[in-house]
């Protein structure tokens, strides 16, 4: 299996760029999006060709950040409670 670092390179001599470039940023949204989306965090080890663990376990941070801000907005115990209504003349028996 490529990496996406040696599938960039090969893309980039097959255009013909001769200017060496880095992927980190397709690299970063795409380990993070997987792992976002439920991707075991070993895959993704793979998917970045990474030999030690530790170094993938810095997308997990960011997946926390996200995992936290969308907690935040969306949880009902996290929004400000609105207040009853008051009933309508009409309910009143």
């Amino acid at each position: 299996m490529a990496t996406l670092t040696v599938m960039g390179k090969r893309c980039r001599d097959h255009a013909g760029v001769a200017k060496p470039g880095s992927l980190h940023i397709y690299r970063h949204s795409a380990a993070t999006g997987m792992l976002e989306g439920g991707a075991d965090i070993r895959v993704i080890q793979e998917f970045l060709g990474h030999a030690n663990l530790t170094s993938t376990q810095v997308y997990t941070k960011v997946a926390i950040q996200t995992l936290k801000a969308v907690h935040q907005r969306t949880h009902p115990a996290e929004r400000p409670r609105q207040p009853d209504p008051k009933p309508s003349e009409d309910s009143k028996a």
